[in-house]
């Protein structure tokens, strides 16, 4: 594979990762009392949600995981777990708070993957695809490690539609239009969160699997003719 065109630039990729520890910290701290996690499960959560979309991003395409070829992003994803916990203190409500950084960091994820596939000359479908695994990856770790319901299998809200919306919008922006990769990075970003926000504030989410069936079943139901007895 050829080098890239341009990189992440490595402040960016720590924000993510940091972004993602603490909200990765901060959604397992909220588990208190039902899956019993010590600081060290809380802190193994983060750093998993903080460093996971870089790992799944780089392997894809075929690279060293830079998660691994640099200290400050292991060190920055458990500083930014333990950092995580301590907010999980100050906050009697966290959905909104998790809600809103688990967008921008799907967000980012998605958008660093995207962009950083579009760097070694991925084609334009394949890059969606490395970018929207990259977003949602984390929480894949994150919810086998919990031994919680993968949340991109289950109806939700546009989570995994969220982020390849954004990863969308970036290759064709870019490739389709000239646009410069760093904005529409950007603007990608934005996409999804807005998409994500949004979809859990008014609970939208795709139809769910039998809902169809049911359609169907319904349907092929009502053309079967019913034969009531005779009054005789």
């Amino acid at each position: 594979m050829t080098e890239p065109l341009f990189t992440v630039p490595l402040w960016a990729d720590l924000l993510g990762v940091g972004l993602g520890g603490v909200q990765g910290a901060m959604f397992a701290a909220g588990f208190q009392g039902q899956r019993r996690l010590d600081w060290l499960g809380v802190a193994i959560i983060g750093i998993m949600i903080g460093m996971g979309g870089g790992l799944i991003r780089d392997i894809l395409l075929g690279q060293p995981p830079a998660t691994l070829h640099d200290n400050w992003y292991l060190v920055t994803a458990t500083g930014a777990s333990l950092f995580g916990m301590l907010l999980a203190g100050l906050f009697d409500r966290l959905n909104k708070v998790i809600v809103v950084l688990d967008a921008v960091v799907i967000g980012m994820f998605g958008a660093f993957g995207t962009s950083k596939a579009i760097a070694f000359g991925i084609p334009p479908v394949p890059a969606v695809f490395i970018g929207a695994c990259a977003a949602v990856g984390g929480g894949v770790l994150r919810d086998m490690l919990m031994g919680l319901p993968t949340a991109i299998m289950h109806v939700g809200s546009l989570y995994a539609v969220a982020a390849g919306a954004g990863c969308a919008f970036i290759v064709i922006a870019v490739q389709g239009f000239g646009m410069s990769v760093t904005v529409a990075a950007i603007i990608g970003i934005v996409v999804t969160a807005v998409i994500r926000i949004l979809a859990v504030s008014f609970d939208v989410s795709l139809p769910e699997q039998r809902r169809l069936y049911r359609r169907r079943v319904a349907a092929e139901t009502g053309m079967i003719p019913i034969i009531k007895p005779s009054a005789d």
